[in-house]
């Protein structure tokens, strides 16, 4: 609903619709945040699936040289072997446990019928050996080496250790027990590495969306606080204006709505991050805001002087220290001095806190010192590699100076 004055003028306009979030919701399934873990857990076990099955093309080579070396109850005796080594690799292959007994144990009834094999199928036996090395390889990578070193060894051998194999070392066996481990080993690295990948997407996305949102609530901080205390301290003046009969009270009320205006405008642009400040126009409010409160201003009228790459954070500056000038400083004089790399606000009032306290560079919060207003004060200031001081001025009064390192000076 919009608010109206008396003549059914519109107070400002509509309520925005509500905003998008402008970065990604880092909440697991969350919009920009990575696959969910159903999909990751979906695509991992899909991959799975498919190098279990290309894994058993060694066993079906085992079977199909069975044949040469074995016939009969032989050759049975041969299939069933190899068709139980399927069964205990496919068991391994889907099993979701990561008790190590269990794959100690499967490995071992593979190793066993591998050794089975050999009187069966000779060196076409030793494509079984390829599986089981990649498989221990896979669980234990801490002794990948010597086991693929072990495993390569066995073919090249075994066939010299048998005689009545009539036959050299298996080398194209052992060749393929040494690749078929390193494929599996680098596939392992690969996946693990675009898991690691999705999860540090996730947590950068997380980490700009909580840095997002501590800006907008420091940008809200710091334009409702200045934009609410020039509104009160005007409609004060106005009511005491109207109370006394004087034609300003209007102008003051007109003021009033169009401070109300801005300030609406100002929360829409922060929350959508366009919020862009002006250290001319800081000043300018400033001096206003304080002449309302019935504070002497002791304003520059240029900002020339000033870094152009500065204006903006001396301009927050300037508001976040009229705007406690005015709510809390009792004062009845402001002072503000400019030059290229600092700005210091100086009031002859009372001041928020009697002990002084200053912060230097990004180092955290100052103990005594502000509340939020100053907290995010400190922390534009220290992104810009600058200082703040903030404490009772000599004789009388409270000073906040920024400063910002460059050549010539030091940061106070």
């Amino acid at each position: 609903m919009t608010s109206t004055i008396p003549g059914g003028e519109p107070l400002g306009p509509p309520p925005p619709e509500p905003l998008r979030d402008p970065l990604p919701d880092p909440s697991p399934g969350g919009p920009g945040s990575g696959p969910s873990d159903a999909e990751l857990r979906w695509q991992q076990g899909w991959r799975r699936r498919m190098l279990s099955m290309g894994m058993l093309v060694y066993p079906v080579i085992t079977a199909a040289g069975l044949g040469q070396y074995s016939t009969g109850h032989r050759a049975l005796a041969g299939y069933l072997i190899v068709a139980a080594f399927c069964c205990c690799y496919l068991l391994e292959a889907v099993s979701v446990t990561e008790r190590p007994w269990f794959h100690v144990g499967v490995l071992g009834v593979m190793t066993g019928l591998f050794v089975a094999e050999l009187p069966f199928a000779r060196e076409f036996a030793f494509f079984l050996c390829a599986v089981i090395v990649s498989l221990a390889a896979l669980f234990y990578q801490r002794y990948a080496v010597p086991v693929v070193a072990a495993g390569t060894l066995v073919p090249l051998v075994v066939p010299l250790c048998v005689p009545s194999w009539h036959s050299g070392p298996a080398t194209f066996e052992a060749v393929a027990v040494l690749f078929t481990a390193l494929t599996v080993h680098a596939f392992a690295q690969t996946a693990a590495t675009n898991l690691a990948l999705v999860e540090a997407r996730a947590e950068v996305a997380r980490l700009a969306s909580e840095a997002e949102r501590n800006r907008i609530a420091r940008d809200l901080h710091d334009l409702l606080g200045h934009s609410l205390t020039v509104i009160t301290v005007k409609s004060a003046l106005a009511r005491r204006l109207a109370t006394a009969g004087s034609p300003r009270a209007l102008e003051e009320i007109t003021e009033v709505e169009e401070l109300t205006r801005q300030a609406l405008a100002d929360v829409r642009a922060a929350v959508t991050g366009y919020r862009e400040v002006n250290l001319a126009g800081e000043l300018a409010r400033g001096r206003e805001m304080l002449r309302a409160a019935g504070i002497v201003a002791d304003l520059p009228t240029a900002t020339d002087m000033v870094d152009a790459a500065h204006r903006e954070l001396f301009g927050w500056v300037v508001r976040e220290g009229l705007t406690n000038v005015v709510r809390h400083a009792h004062a009845s004089r402001c002072t503000i001095t400019l030059s290229a790399r600092h700005v210091e606000i100086r009031d002859d009032g009372v001041g928020p806190d009697p002990a002084p306290a200053s912060l230097a560079g990004p180092s955290g919060r100052a103990p005594g010192v502000g509340g939020n207003g100053l907290t995010g004060l400190r922390e534009r200031v220290a992104a810009a590699g600058g200082s703040v001081e903030a404490g009772p001025a000599d004789p009388r009064g409270w000073r906040l100076r920024v400063s910002l390192a460059g050549m010539g000076m030091t940061s106070a």
